[in-house]
């Protein structure tokens, strides 16, 4: 295309539009697939300005142009795919150039466990981590606020961003970082596009406060809509817009560079195993569980033990042991069974760390005695091989699953609610009748038990054209129930084409049309990621679903 041979000749990075490199980014790891027009490889920060002009100098003429921002690919709701330009930032922005001093300073395109491995040569760690981090970028993980086992102690990415440099609509790179007094007033003066910004989200944040601290979820996770209840602290005076452009999906600007504030690892762990029959209890024993302070307090249902069982050869190997060892190790769960002849409903699991190992120990003891009034069988785990045991049933088991389902796979639509622990005894039975609805359907529970944070997955063949009609009624009575027991749709993957839709719903229209302003405010001609958090369609997604192409 004549179009994207004079962006080439704008750029020092690479343009494609062969067939192989456009398929690889119609996919990300959801059901969906949309086949861009072109795949962009920015060099430098010249570059991703250079194509933000191109796209805005040519907007009028070809609207369908825009710009849809892309690291892994590791993404469960659609986020990074796009029918225009995707600007891939995985081959040339991926430099890690500064780490030290609980501080980093990278570019999007750098994976994670790259990331990881040299702030841990330096006893230092990214906590935010999720249980993509073997395959996912640090771009993937600000733009969905993402979150995972460690979040409940530590917080989301957006407790963890110090600052962003970002390209904005106007074709120029800003550096974004919290302000306040007379560096506020200095942004709020400003007399250019960067000041327009500042003046307008600080009108909006300010003058709908009490509205936005309405429609704020009340759970202790989201990633849903736009956070600007988060942007503006009236007690500290503090203005922060990476709070707003953190999980907003590349939908108001494109990220080259994030500072992140890193946190030491503690030294010394103890895994405490929970076995828990009846749904009334959870909410006592999940508030028993976090006055002792966990790190990680995770949940998986019967559904992924009956795997284990049923595929127990694959996971001998996945546990790096041999038979007899790996039959050692499962004693205690063994004892569970043959105690009450039966499966447990719920298997828990809470991790408690610390830098002096007697004080781990006593700690995790002290959970354990808690929990001896409610009757709930527990197991103190006597080594980090043991542990690791339970983090691979939870990370794995819906994988294997998934390679013997044959035609069937995993549909990320309803994968990340969060409703309060405390609701869960009403919750539970009302989603799992919602699923139960569908005979076709295969489906697991798992997640962070901790805050409420719920995955469902289920296993679909997305091939019969009954599964669009599943999916629609499934994500819209999901939701609704979601909402009603005031939890968020999305707790940490954040909302792409399959929540977008939703928003509405989710936060009402008054809260809606500020996300609207937002997202004029930042991107009037709607260049950056459309159909993400604004003007999204549910049809469009479905129309997309992968193999129907």
């Amino acid at each position: 295309m004549n179009l994207f041979k004079t962006l080439q000749s704008h750029l020092a990075g690479e343009v494609t539009i062969d067939a192989k490199s456009r398929a690889r980014c119609s996919e990300d790891r959801s059901p969906f697939q949309i086949m861009p027009a072109a795949v962009v490889f920015p060099k430098h920060t010249r570059d991703v300005r250079a194509v933000v002009r191109f796209v805005t100098a040519h907007k009028s003429k070809f609207p369908e142009l825009s710009i849809t921002a892309r690291a892994a690919g590791t993404d469960v709701a659609g986020g990074p795919l796009n029918d225009s330009i995707i600007l891939d930032f995985t081959r040339h922005f991926d430099h890690l150039i500064a780490i030290g001093d609980h501080k980093a300073l990278a570019e999007p395109g750098v994976r994670y466990r790259d990331f990881e491995r040299a702030s841990l040569r330096k006893n230092l760690l990214l906590p935010s981590f999720p249980a993509s981090r073997s395959i996912c970028a640090l771009g993937g993980m600000v733009a969905n606020n993402a979150g995972g086992e460690k979040t409940l102690f530590y917080g989301k990415t957006d407790r963890h961003v110090t600052q962003l440099r970002v390209v904005l609509s106007d074709g120029h790179e800003y550096l974004i970082e919290p302000v306040s007094g007379a560096a506020l007033k200095h942004k709020l003066a400003l007399h250019s596009f960067e000041g327009d910004i500042y003046r307008g989200i600080f009108r909006l944040v300010t003058r709908h406060q009490r509205q936005l601290a309405a429609s704020r979820p009340r759970v202790s996770k989201n990633s849903s809509g736009y956070a600007l209840w988060d942007v503006w602290n009236p007690k500290t005076g503090v203005f922060d817009l990476t709070k707003l452009f953190v999980g907003s999906q590349g939908t108001l600007g494109l990220i080259t560079q994030i500072g992140f504030r890193l946190v030491t690892p503690h030294r010394h762990s103890r895994m405490l195993a929970l076995f828990v029959n009846d749904l009334a209890l959870l909410p006592a024993v999940v508030r028993a569980v976090l006055n002792f302070k966990p790190e990680s307090f995770e949940m998986y249902d019967k559904s992924v033990l009956k795997i284990l069982i049923r595929f127990f050869p694959k996971f001998i190997s996945l546990f790096g042991r041999n038979f007899f060892a790996l039959l050692k190790d499962f004693l205690p769960e063994i004892g569970v069974v043959a105690r009450s002849l039966r499966l447990p409903e719920y298997v828990l699991t809470a991790e408690f760390t610390g830098d002096s190992e007697h004080e781990v120990v006593a700690r995790t003891r002290d959970a354990a005695n808690a929990l001896v009034a409610y009757g709930v069988q527990t197991h103190l785990t006597s080594s980090h091989a043991e542990a690791l045991k339970y983090k691979i049933i939870r990370r794995e088991s819906f994988s294997v699953l998934q390679q013997h389902s044959g035609k069937k796979e995993a549909v990320t639509f309803i994968d990340d609610l969060i409703v309060p622990p405390e609701q869960w005894p009403a919750f539970i039975p009302k989603l799992r009748a919602a699923l139960d609805a569908y005979p076709e359907l295969t489906y697991t529970m798992f997640g962070h038990i901790g805050d409420g944070n719920l995955h469902v997955v289920p296993l679909l063949d997305v091939r019969d054209p009954k599964t669009r009609e599943i999916i629609a009624d499934l994500t819209r009575t999901v939701n609704n129930l979601v909402i009603e027991f005031h939890g968020s749709i999305t707790a940490e993957h954040n909302d792409g084409l399959v929540r977008s839709p939703f928003l509405t719903q989710m936060f009402g229209r008054s809260s809606y049309d500020l996300f609207k302003k937002t997202k004029h405010l930042f991107d009037p001609l709607n260049i950056f990621n459309p159909k993400k958090k604004i003007g999204a369609d549910f049809d469009y997604a479905l129309d997309h679903l992968k193999h129907t192409l």
